[in-house]
């Protein structure tokens, strides 16, 4: 039956495609199968969190977000994200892909050197704010990781509502850990950089506006 799907013949199977193979539909497929298959909250998606971590497979994941294909990165940072349900991998994976994670962000406007879609980017944002929640010392590493100032703009300065709105979500996480605001205020940051953008504020006053309209 369907179980025959969460061995651990079948993890090992998919990282040894992630380790081995040069194809971005391959190792698209494959981190996307693992996507999949650890989602949710169910038996078996706990015991694949569990079992990707055991067989050394996040090392394999977090070394693919250095991948010059969008689709692989963003089929691997959802994968990520959904193996931090797991609280083990989620304090390995805020202190080993936190760089690498924040490395493929654009700065606002500006674009990374990949040029990753929209929903690349919305991808990566949901990660990172899955594992800074609830965990004060992933935000920390996110601090040290220099991600601030890119959040700030593209909560800021982003054109795409959905970026805005992802970046938005992190940042205020981070503001929420009381523990961390000396360090914040060090650094130059203070509440009004955490909170929503201008420009996702500003459209949902125009979409309310529209929607009363008509």
């Amino acid at each position: 039956g369907f179980e025959l799907l969460y061995q651990p013949e079948v993890v090992r199977l998919y990282l040894s495609l992630l380790t081995e193979s040069q194809n971005y539909n391959t190792l698209e497929a494959a981190a996307g199968a693992l996507q999949n298959l650890s989602a949710g909250q169910w038996i078996w998606s706990t015991y694949i969190r569990a079992t990707v971590r055991k067989e050394k497979g996040l090392p394999v994941l977090v070394e693919l977000l250095r991948s010059d294909s969008d689709k692989v990165v963003r089929a691997v940072a959802i994968a990520l994200r959904n193996l931090s349900i797991d609280r083990r991998n989620k304090d390995l994976i805020g202190s080993y892909a936190m760089r690498d994670l924040v490395s493929n962000l654009p700065s606002g406007q500006q674009r990374p050197a990949k040029n990753l879609e929209e929903d690349t980017v919305v991808a990566i944002l949901n990660t990172i704010h899955e594992i800074v929640t609830d965990s004060s010392e992933n935000a920390r590493s996110l601090i040290q990781a220099q991600a601030l100032e890119k959040l700030v703009a593209i909560n800021k300065t982003s054109q795409s509502s959905r970026e805005t709105k992802a970046a938005s979500h992190v940042l205020q996480t981070v503001w929420s850990y009381k523990e961390l605001r000396n360090t914040l205020h060090k650094e130059g940051w203070n509440k009004s950089h955490f909170q929503v953008g201008l420009i996702l504020i500003l459209r949902r006053i125009s979409s309310s506006q529209h929607l009363i309209f008509f």
